[in-house]
């Protein structure tokens, strides 16, 4: 008779546990967990990263506890969130298992349901040493004294210390044994960096106590977070980088952070000040004007880029602060060093070169594909752009990131990628050193079977079916460090590259009737002269004429849909003609698909642009994207406004001055109006880039015309002399057609006679208007003081004096509404400044403008509607004059201006669109009013821009329905090619605004 089959007990053995010690059974049974109602017990124990190392710890725990062990097994079989964080933790960290059986009774500190905030964390080591706020003359809010300050207060804020970091560790653990909530990767980085803080504020009020034994702190000491503590993504083991500020930088502050430095190192982690100015051969404590003293002199890239990250942490946050607010317009100017980009790049191989070739694949931190590779290349974007772009003032990798993506700078896509790239790899860092609380960031070897599988659960990676957790986390970080090098490759050496489509050549071998035919169904308006180019461009030298012959049929397919293809096509064989000797030009094309598309989209669409992109051929080039978007973006004004100044400040000749002066601004306007072409810019943004070009040609050529006068005298200038911008000059919201209204003032040198000096100053405001006024090629430059004392009957130029005599005694209401955008924009600062605080009297009047002075001025507005528009001018499209127009909008800011500015500073600005934020926020005018008035401004502003674009010549009257509108309501960003969708909504967007100047200027 056949014996039935043993049942299978219920109770798993150490096998199925994944129990390998040899005790474990003896373990259980000792434990009194060998039972069915102990089962789920024994499960969670099996999940354990380390199960043999849980049980073990749990042993001597209970062996510790004696007669409390009762107490914690029952809690261990009812709670299930203790059960996760206590088993996680004894699996993960010998080193917290460890404490926890050197003071068993603070097992209950895990059943915390919320951790601790961050002025809970300061105050439970602050109550460790019995802290009290200081009351001396540096007193503030995180100063304090400790009242217990001897050697014994080292373990307590040690053991008090390691407290918070067990029960953090267990919550960020627990999801591995149990279904528990999964600690983000951000909460755990800001709880350890505040609990860096609390620990920093206890080290301190420790050093307080005694460095400052027999007296009150008279010194005020900041303590600046430096790199991941500083943005709040600190790691669970690592140093602790800190600057220091103090007023005054004493001994006694010296000793301070001495003191803390030796405290918070033996107490809670190294505290190191290497960053600081100098390394670690510098002082050890600088005043804040000693640190400002040091970066704008002496500091190096990689310091910048250092600064990135700092935080006030703790001392006096107000100098803290201080120290913040003067350092960072300094960090996020750093890009315009020169070689900056080549500097950080540099840098990064340099820590690369730093890890054995044989460790890296194994490091983190440093190696390929590691950590520093993210870090590096989202700081650089962040430094490149957050010069211009506030929102990429954030110190943490992944928010950066996320920022990064949201304003367009890198792909969304790269950046979730890199994100959890990013996270995963700090992931691992954490669990590596949560182990035996060491500073490691080196994955086990590829044999060491034990050590990955350890990882592997403590990171919660699972089987996946095909693989065991250890080959599923050797994969995952193969994938993910392969991941974060592609894309650091691609955001920090090379641009986005995207390569032209290699079509058939055969598509152009037509016979010439099928390709007129061919040409006719593309669009083209004159098929037979557009074939004509095509042989031209695809005839002479073989190589060059084959590569055209690639290109052409994409190229004349883009061309098609831009609102003048014809013209495109000739624009397009011309620049290839002038550009026949530079070997880039059709290898762009070919090898860089953006390239090739955004210039047809520019050749037929503008007839502005074509000549200055021959006369400045190098703008093609940045038609490419780059890591961060469009090259044609990665300029700024200010750049450009500095180039301008130092290539014009090479020559003494006031010519070749004013020469490289306008190549440059050559360059400028063919990128600004290729951008904002394309899309890339808002009308605000090629306003002040315009603008800001307009203003650098002046500085630049205004100063060489006096370093010339110098030369040719030998004799220094007799007065110092300042160029007021007015109109949309002063304003810095100049368009493509406009010209540069100003005022030339001058002031005598002492012992200089007023004569002299005003002969001088209109010998200079004649030769500058002539040189810049010169016939050119370019757009033009014209320098129109029309706006001065008495108009063009009075001088060109005044003393300073004269200005204020006239302003005081016979100035017009014009005159005052003219001054509204007065602003100094070349030569002596100083002197344009005080031009600028003589006529404050007149445009803010006190007591607002005069009822006689309102009417004069709606009677001149008057007139100009009735007058200035110019014969057969359609006053319903006129953008400048006509309804609703630009001097609508304009006027109507100045008189809110005239009537409020002498109570509300924020009207004292010379932009029509920041004075309309002003008058919205102080409720001047309603949101809706405001919101009608900014949307015609830039509405027509778009669309007399578009019409210099288009036509090629300055125009302010909008076209009727025809090709000639269309194309101005596609340069203009109407998103549709139906030009009388854009006139339509024009009439209604002018309208509107009309109601509201009619209401306000007339009311």
């Amino acid at each position: 008779m056949a014996r039935p089959p043993t049942a299978r007990s219920a109770v798993p053995g150490v096998g199925r546990l994944g129990l390998l010690e040899p005790n474990a059974a003896a373990n259980l049974r000792e434990l009194a967990w060998d039972n069915v109602e102990s089962i789920p017990v024994l499960w969670a124990l099996s999940r354990a990263p380390d199960a043999d190392l849980a049980l073990t710890t749990l042993m001597r725990l209970r062996e510790e506890l004696g007669t409390g062990w009762a107490e914690l097994d029952s809690a261990l079989r009812s709670d299930k969130s203790l059960r996760g964080r206590l088993f996680a933790l004894l699996g993960a960290s010998s080193a917290l298992g460890d404490h926890l059986v050197a003071d068993p009774s603070a097992w209950p500190e895990l059943r915390r349901k919320e951790l601790p905030s961050a002025e809970q964390l300061r105050a439970e080591l602050l109550a460790v040493v019995e802290a009290e706020p200081e009351r001396g003359p540096a007193a503030g809010p995180l100063v304090f004294r400790a009242g217990k300050s001897g050697p014994e207060v080292v373990p307590l804020l040690r053991k008090r210390y390691r407290d918070q970091l067990m029960l953090l560790a267990a919550q960020d653990l627990a999801a591995t044994v149990e279904n528990e909530p999964v600690l983000p990767y951000e909460v755990v980085g800001r709880q350890l960096a505040d609990m860096a803080d609390a620990a920093l504020t206890a080290a301190l009020a420790v050093a307080i106590a005694r460095v400052c034994r027999d007296g009150p702190l008279e010194v005020s000491l900041a303590v600046i977070a430096m790199g991941k503590t500083g943005a709040r993504e600190l790691n669970y083991v690592s140093d602790v980088d800190v600057l220091f500020v103090a007023e005054p930088a004493d001994a006694t502050a010296t000793r301070l952070a001495a003191e803390l430095m030796t405290v918070g190192g033996t107490a809670f982690f190294e505290v190191d000040a290497a960053l600081r100015p100098e390394g670690k051969a510098g002082a050890l404590v600088r005043t804040l004007d000693s640190h400002l003293a040091y970066y704008k002199r002496w500091a190096r890239t990689w310091e910048f880029q250092a600064l990135l990250k700092n935080r006030p942490a703790t001392g006096d946050l107000e100098l803290g602060q201080a120290y913040r607010d003067a350092l960072m317009p300094m960090v996020w100017t750093a890009s315009e060093r020169p070689d900056f980009v080549a500097d950080v790049r540099a840098m990064r191989r340099r820590v690369e070169d730093l890890v054995p070739a044989d460790m890296r694949e194994r490091e983190l931190k440093l190696g390929h594909g590691s950590l520093r590779d993210v870090e590096f290349a989202v700081q650089l974007l962040q430094l490149v752009h957050g010069r211009v772009d506030e929102a990429l003032h954030v110190q943490n990798t992944t928010e950066a990131l996320a920022v990064l993506a949201d304003r367009g700078y890198i792909g969304r896509d790269d950046a979730a990628n890199l994100t959890a790239s990013y996270e995963f790899l700090r992931l691992l860092e954490h669990r590596l050193q949560l182990q035996r609380l060491k500073r490691t960031h080196t994955l086990p070897a590829g044999d060491d079977e034990e050590g990955l599988r350890w990882l592997a659960r403590a990171a919660h990676v699972r089987p996946d079916g095909r693989l065991d957790a250890s080959g599923v986390l050797v994969a995952e970080i193969r994938r993910n460090t392969v991941r974060v090098r592609r894309l650091h490759a691609k955001l920090f050496y090379r641009p986005l590259l995207e390569s032209v489509a290699r079509l058939d050549s055969d598509a152009l071998r037509l016979s010439p009737e099928a390709a007129v035919r061919q040409l006719a169904a593309l669009g083209y308006a004159e098929p037979a002269h557009a074939l004509g180019h095509l042989r031209a461009l695809t005839g002479g030298v073989a190589r060059k004429g084959r590569i055209q012959t690639l290109l052409l049929p994409t190229l004349l397919e883009w061309l098609g849909d831009t609102p003048n293809p014809d013209a495109g096509l000739l624009a397009y064989r011309r620049v290839s003609e002038a550009l026949d000797e530079q070997t880039w030009f059709l290898r762009e094309l070919r090898d860089e698909g953006a390239v090739a598309q955004r210039l047809m989209i520019v050749l037929g669409s503008s007839a502005y642009l074509p000549d200055l992109l021959i006369n400045a051929p190098e703008t093609i080039r940045l038609y490419a994207d780059g890591p961060q978007g469009p090259l044609l973006c990665r300029t700024q004004p200010d750049e450009v406004a500095r180039g301008i100044l130092t290539a014009a400040a090479r020559y003494d000749d006031a010519k070749r001055a004013v020469a490289a002066a306008r190549s440059l601004r050559r360059h400028e306007l063919a990128r600004v109006a290729s951008a904002d072409l394309l899309g890339l810019l808002d009308v605000p943004q090629v306003c002040r880039a315009l603008s800001s070009v307009w203003v650098a040609v002046l500085e630049a050529s205004l100063l060489a015309v006096i370093r010339a006068d110098e030369v040719e005298s030998g004799e220094p200038a007799p007065a110092d002399f300042a160029v007021i911008g007015m109109g949309r000059l002063g304003g810095m919201e100049l368009g493509y057609g406009s010209d540069a209204d100003v005022l030339f003032v001058c002031d005598p040198r002492p012992g200089v006679d007023e004569t002299k000096a005003v002969k001088w100053a209109n010998s200079v405001a004649d030769r500058l208007q002539k040189l810049l006024g010169a016939p050119s090629t370019d757009p033009p430059l014209q320098v129109d003081a029309g706006l001065r004392p008495e108009g063009r009957n009075g001088p060109l130029v005044r003393t300073l004096a004269a200005y204020a005599a006239y302003y005081r005694q016979w100035s017009q209401p014009w005159e005052m509404q003219a001054l509204l955008r007065a602003h100094q924009v070349a030569g002596d600062q100083e002197l344009g400044v005080r031009f600028l605080h003589v006529v404050d009297e007149v445009r803010y009047p006190k007591g607002g403008v005069s009822a006689d002075a309102v009417r004069e001025i709606r009677r001149i507005k008057a007139r100009v509607d009735s007058e200035r528009l110019p014969r057969g001018a359609d006053p319903a499209t006129h953008t400048k004059l006509g309804r609703g127009g630009l001097a609508d909008i304009e006027w109507t800011v100045q008189l809110l201006q005239l009537r409020h500015a002498h109570e509300v500073l924020g009207l004292h600005n010379t932009s029509t669109l920041q004075s309309l934020d002003v008058i919205e926020e102080t409720g001047l005018l309603g949101a809706d009013d405001v919101a009608l008035l900014r949307d015609a401004w830039i509405t027509a502003t778009a669309a007399r821009n578009a019409l210099v674009l288009v036509r090629g010549k300055p125009s302010d009257q909008l076209p009727g329905p025809g090709p000639l509108l269309s194309a101005v309501a596609k340069v203009a960003g109407w998103p549709t090619d139906d030009g009388g969708e854009f006139l339509d909504n024009y009439l209604r967007v002018t309208r509107r605004a009309k109601a509201v100047v009619e209401r306000v200027f007339g009311g």
